[in-house]
């Protein structure tokens, strides 16, 4: 049988270079390196993004301008949210949970915020009221290292009387809605949070119906990444083939707006209410996207069947040297841009980084960490006064492929590895 080496080098040849990732807005070459005994490899992160987390109910309500929610034939149940925590357990990472709160109203405190919800001033939540809240809140609130509660919207849309327009936070042409009615909206998460102790404001946001404006839309001074920056928000995910202002990017997969790192999601392989899902496609870019519904079975009771093979499907990607399962959205965020914006050399056994492209990302980007991956065809170790390193080694059909995590140990902006075998 012949190597994954010989295959390499069979098609691609001995360049430097190779397109891990093309963009379909601007495609971007992503470097690794490779001579006669390594392959050197800044993989790309993959951060599972689940949205539409939170209903209770399960209806697509839009044909009577409610919100379309998860679209299934059953309301939703405590072990939706485990399904969740043990996706995350089974691969060693935090998934994000992109969540709406408006059915977690016990105090019906959205009667003062009637663009919300579909009753509007009328709003009664006491259908949804009951010992499941308190379950549930504690399935988040014990596991939070295998579960990041993630900003998406109090009610989905906006309703302006008894009608709504898509979505919460800007209409379908990409302009934002009233500035203070946006902070509005702010408010009220963060007080429905309080409601369950379910933790400080998220870090992350997920627009509702990924509708979205790179920087500020027409008449507004400021987009929704400078409102949410304040509010500690530091990364939004979502498709750049819906996103408004998208010509603004400066990095091909990723944008810095106002210092909050926006990612393209591209296409989730399955619509929003399929349920059950079995997933097959490999992925192209650094999210892997889904909705509540394609991970949870119609049986709850069941819900493990579907997450395995979740997690059988993407620790495959864990495998591969050029990408990664990255543990949450923090280190996703340094490892997406050292992936994009960090060059690597080698020069027989010494291998140098270049940081000086990520002199231009915000303070909390890239200035600490990194994984890289050397694939060697003996037993190596590795040294760095640069690096603070720690490696593990694993069996890669006929090779060696070390996974190594780099700590900076200083503020330089070129650092070296000597390889030794």
């Amino acid at each position: 049988m012949k190597s994954r080496r010989y295959f390499l080098k069979q098609t691609l040849g001995f360049t430097s270079g190779l397109t891990l990732y093309e963009n379909s807005l601007n495609p971007l070459i992503s470097f690794f390196n490779r001579n006669k005994d390594f392959e050197v490899y800044i993989p790309m992160p993959v951060q599972v993004v689940i949205d539409d987390v939170g209903w209770w109910s399960g209806e697509d309500g839009s044909k009577q301008q409610q919100p379309f929610r998860t679209g299934i034939n059953r309301n939703h149940v405590p072990a939706d949210y485990q399904a969740v925590v043990d996706l995350g357990k089974a691969l060693g990472i935090r998934p994000q949970a992109a969540m709406i709160l408006c059915e977690w109203d016990k105090e019906n405190i959205l009667r003062d915020l009637p663009s919300s919800t579909w009753m509007g001033k009328n709003w009664d939540n006491s259908k949804w009221v009951g010992p499941w809240l308190e379950e549930a809140a504690e399935i988040i609130t014990n596991n939070q290292k295998y579960f990041e509660l993630t900003l998406h919207g109090v009610g989905h849309e906006f309703w302006e009387g008894t009608d709504f327009t898509r979505a919460e936070w800007h209409d379908v042409n990409g302009n934002m809605r009233p500035g203070e009615v946006v902070e509005k909206h702010l408010d009220y998460y963060e007080l429905l949070l309080r409601q369950h102790n379910l933790g400080p404001f998220p870090q992350s946001f997920v627009p509702t119906a990924f509708l979205h404006s790179f920087g500020p839309s027409p008449g507004n001074s400021k987009g929704l990444a400078s409102i949410l920056k304040k509010r500690g928000v530091e990364y939004i995910n979502t498709p750049f083939g819906s996103l408004s202002n998208r010509e603004r990017i400066q990095y091909g997969m990723f944008g810095i707006d106002d210092d909050v790192m926006t990612v393209d999601r591209g296409r989730d392989e399955f619509s929003w209410k399929a349920f059950p899902v079995e997933p097959v496609k490999d992925l192209k870019g650094p999210t892997c996207g889904m909705h509540w519904p394609n991970m949870l079975h119609p049986d709850p009771s069941r819900n493990s069947e579907v997450v395995k093979k979740w997690a059988d499907y993407l620790r495959k990607f864990n495998d591969k040297p050029n990408m990664m399962l990255a543990p949450d959205s923090v280190y996703f965020q340094n490892q997406l841009a050292h992936h994009v914006l960090t060059e690597t050399k080698l020069d027989g056994n010494i291998l140098e980084l270049d940081f000086s492209a990520l002199e231009n990302m915000p303070a909390n980007i890239g200035r600490k960490e990194l994984t890289m991956k050397i694939i060697s065809q003996k037993p190596a170790s590795f040294k760095s006064t640069n690096f603070e390193i720690v490696s593990r080694k694993i069996n890669h059909e006929n090779d060696f492929m070390y996974v190594l995590r780099l700590i900076r140990l200083s503020k330089k902006l070129k650092a070296r590895v000597v390889i030794s075998i």
